[in-house]
């Protein structure tokens, strides 16, 4: 280890594995699973812990039983929709399990005017008559544009027209993005499959969707001391975020929420080294995502952190925060074996990232 960490006689190295997803190849519990053996052949204790940042992940990262509800998919078909309910009253919901765009068909099939929120109401309102407290919901991965106005629709509808905050249950939107209500379309629209008119026309619509939001629950909001119009994160998921808001809930930086909830700042006591990754880094990645929050807090304890991702893409400031140490697993192993070979690949950085420290 550097020489500021001395390490206690007898005492196996503590290593703390907080990775995100690697989209496309693996889930965060499947890079955890590939780098645990890896380290502890090598003497240390590893610490796994699945991370997300508020988008798909949220039920891997919080782990529990899993639940099933028949909700309405974004293309208005019946979907199966993955949830939780913890023992303690928590439920966590992905907006991606029940409007996402892969649902959908990807950005080419989907219908970006059309795609609905109206599951992931649905999902919440059941939540909510399961008897839970909080709920949470990942925004991320939707293949919506509808300003949440279908979702806060199929809550009032399934709760006799009362608010999950009138029954006084808290609702968490977790998200990753600052956008606007209004600039929702424009910012996410063409990653929906929207064209340019279908922008134009979506903005519009999340006019007219701020409107009604402000006519009906503005009092409350203003008493609330939220101003919708200028809310960060309020299009997330395409409105959803401003429509949960709208119904009493709270939004909140997805990354916190896990990490409060996974005991990050616990785990890195008396840790060694820290392990993070993603498919992808770029400079996004030190915004309020994954690889950022895991190593900024790491710096707080003066842990070095190895970052290991499918890909760095040209100019990600990978020095920034901490002591950190990115592998390319592309560069290292090919893109090939990255992309099809990436359990192998990262247990094979592991072991080479440890034997340095």
């Amino acid at each position: 280890m550097d020489g500021d960490r001395t390490q206690d006689a007898g005492r196996s190295r503590v290593l703390v594995v907080a990775p995100d997803k690697f989209r496309g190849s693996l889930t965060a519990p499947e890079v955890v699973a590939a780098v645990t053996p890896a380290a502890e052949e090598l003497g240390w204790q590893v610490r796994g812990m699945p991370f997300c940042d508020g988008g798909e992940g949220m039920l891997d990262a919080f782990g529990g039983a899993t639940r099933t509800s028949t909700v309405t998919g974004p293309h208005g078909r019946p979907v199966q929709a993955a949830w939780r309910l913890g023992d303690d009253g928590t439920a966590v919901i992905e907006s991606a399990q029940a409007s996402g765009l892969a649902l959908a068909g990807g950005a080419a099939a989907n219908d970006p005017v059309r795609a609905t929120s109206r599951g992931t109401g649905e999902l919440v309102a059941e939540a909510v008559r399961a008897g839970a407290r909080t709920v949470i919901v990942g925004l991320g991965g939707s293949a919506t544009t509808d300003g949440g106005r279908d979702a806060v629709a199929a809550v009032l509808e399934r709760l006799d027209g009362r608010t999950p905050l009138g029954l006084g249950v808290d609702v968490v939107a977790a998200c990753d993005v600052t956008t606007v209500l209004t600039d929702a379309a424009r910012v996410f629209g063409p990653q929906k499959g929207a064209d340019p008119e279908q922008v134009e026309e979506l903005t519009a619509r999340l006019e007219r969707v701020q409107a009604e939001y402000l006519d009906v629950f503005g009092e409350r909001l203003a008493a609330a001391g939220v101003d919708l119009p200028t809310m960060p994160g309020g299009g997330a998921a395409g409105g959803l975020g401003a429509g949960l808001v709208a119904l009493g809930g709270r939004l909140a930086p997805g990354f916190d929420v896990v990490a409060q909830h996974v005991g990050l700042e616990a785990a890195l006591e008396g840790a060694d080294a820290v392990l993070t990754g993603e498919g992808a880094l770029d400079e996004q990645s030190f915004r309020g995502k994954v690889v950022g929050g895991v190593a900024s807090a790491a710096a707080r304890h003066g842990i070095p952190v190895v970052v290991l991702v499918g890909t760095v893409r040209p100019g990600t400031p990978v020095g920034q925060v901490g002591r950190v140490s990115a592998v390319d697993l592309s560069a290292r192993f090919g893109a090939h074996a990255s992309w099809h070979r990436t359990a192998e690949c990262l247990a094979r950085a592991t072991r080479e990232q440890l034997l340095r420290l």
